[in-house]
């Protein structure tokens, strides 16, 4: 079944259609609150947004994909912790879903701390990013989005999207040349 027909059942008060659903996007959920900042508190995060999204059910109205819908009310969720937190400088983005493929041809372990080394940078990177700037590229490239979906997700006009993602794009090469040109 599609999430369209769980979502049917669900609005008709069927609990294992909502727990169906809840298990097809717990994963994306994960990553989704991981990647924007939530840190040791995205399990806590999804819980909550997957208990809003039930109580909600009843305003999804299906222009987009329930997938986006609910991410952005991760999303939102997310933002909620960060406001919460008396530190703003203390945000830590925990999950990198990249996986570069690592262009060095000797052994694994050589390869395996480049590509270590190149996540970690990465994500020092996007940390330095505006919040905003995060958001568009975690959706767009980390959670592998739509720019449909990312409009849904971040509430944003579609035109605010597509400039705001060139634009962070721009930023974060300008800051990974930084830390390459730091680190020789």
């Amino acid at each position: 079944m599609d999430d369209e027909e769980f979502v049917t059942r669900a609005r008709a008060g069927d609990l294992e259609a909502y727990e169906l659903l809840v298990a097809r996007h717990t994963a994306s959920a994960y990553r989704t609150a991981a990647l924007l900042g939530a840190g040791s508190d995205a399990e806590d995060v999804i819980q909550e947004a997957f208990v809003k999204g039930y109580r909600k059910l009843s305003r999804y109205r299906g222009e987009s994909s329930f997938r986006a819908w609910l991410l952005a009310i991760v999303a939102n969720e997310t933002r909620n912790l960060h406001r919460s937190r008396s530190r703003r400088d203390g945000l830590v983005l925990r999950a990198a879903a990249a996986n570069p493929e690592s262009e060095v041809a000797e052994d694994g372990a050589v390869g395996s701390v480049l590509a270590a080394e190149r996540r970690t940078a990465l994500v020092r990177a996007l940390r330095l990013l505006p919040v905003k700037d995060r958001e568009v590229i975690v959706c767009r490239f980390f959670l592998d989005l739509s720019e449909e979906e990312t409009v849904t997700m971040l509430g944003w006009p579609r035109g605010t999207v597509k400039s705001r993602t060139s634009r962070a794009l721009v930023k974060l090469r300008g800051l990974l040349d930084l830390e390459e040109v730091h680190r020789g």
